[in-house]
């Protein structure tokens, strides 16, 4: 599989090795330093693009890669309010797409365990729940997609929460989610479930970026023959192995 990458900072390069370990090539590098580079006439030649950017720059790079016919994964967080955009260019153009907040096999195995946790917790009001994030330095949003991921699910399975807020105090509707910015932390996340008689907290701590990179890859590998809009959740059911 011919591989564009959208992005070639630490993510795109963790990519890249590990698209090499399955047998791929990446054809197209596309960085700041030669953006002229990321034109129709070398994406068409790629297979899939995987973009890793930034909130700025990854509503336009997915419309791009879309237009030029071209599979696009993307990992880059932040732009939920315009992600509507893609999902129309997708479906007008019989295209392929996949956007996640979080690419990790493990975290999306504790997304499933987060979304169940919080349907048993609907019994017990008396646990108040929050939602911690850590993340490197360099982390450009707050909260993460993963954190807001998590804290959707909260919302839609546990019936007292109805929203989250950055930083707030707990409130009787208000789901809080707290983000800490750490030099070399790949990612922490942890919901927190507290009571006056005990706690429950799951947590999923990333090592490296090598578990974020390799779920890049298998997305890769799921879509490239597929038209339509996709998630995680497919990938996992699809060919998790």
């Amino acid at each position: 599989m011919n591989i564009a990458l959208i992005g070639y900072g630490k993510m795109g390069k963790a990519i890249e090795q590990v698209a090499l370990q399955r047998g791929h090539q990446v054809i197209l590098r596309i960085g700041r330093q030669n953006r002229e580079e990321f034109s129709r006439e070398n994406l068409v030649m790629a297979d899939v693009a995987i973009e890793f950017t930034s909130p700025e720059s990854a509503p336009d790079n997915v419309l791009h890669c879309l237009d030029a016919g071209v599979p696009v994964i993307c990992g880059s967080t932040g732009w939920n309010d315009r992600l509507y955009l893609a999902k129309e260019k997708c479906a007008v153009s019989n295209g392929a797409f996949l956007q996640a907040s979080n690419f990790s096999i493990g975290v999306n195995i504790f997304f499933e365990i987060n979304k169940q946790l919080a349907s048993l917790m609907n019994d017990w009001p008396e646990y108040e729940v929050s939602i911690e994030e850590t993340h490197h330095t360099a982390k450009k949003d707050a909260p993460s997609g993963t954190a807001i991921t998590l804290a959707e699910q909260v919302i839609d399975n546990l019936e007292r929460k109805k929203h989250w807020q950055l930083d707030a105090p707990s409130g009787e509707e208000v789901l809080p989610i707290k983000a800490l910015r750490e030099d070399e932390v790949p990612g922490t996340h942890r919901v927190h479930y507290r009571s006056a008689i005990d706690d429950i907290e799951i947590a999923h701590t990333a090592h490296s970026r090598e578990g974020f990179a390799l779920g890049a890859v298998l997305a890769a590998e799921f879509i490239r023959h597929r038209k339509g809009i996709f998630t995680m959740s497919d990938v996992l059911a699809g060919n998790a192995r």
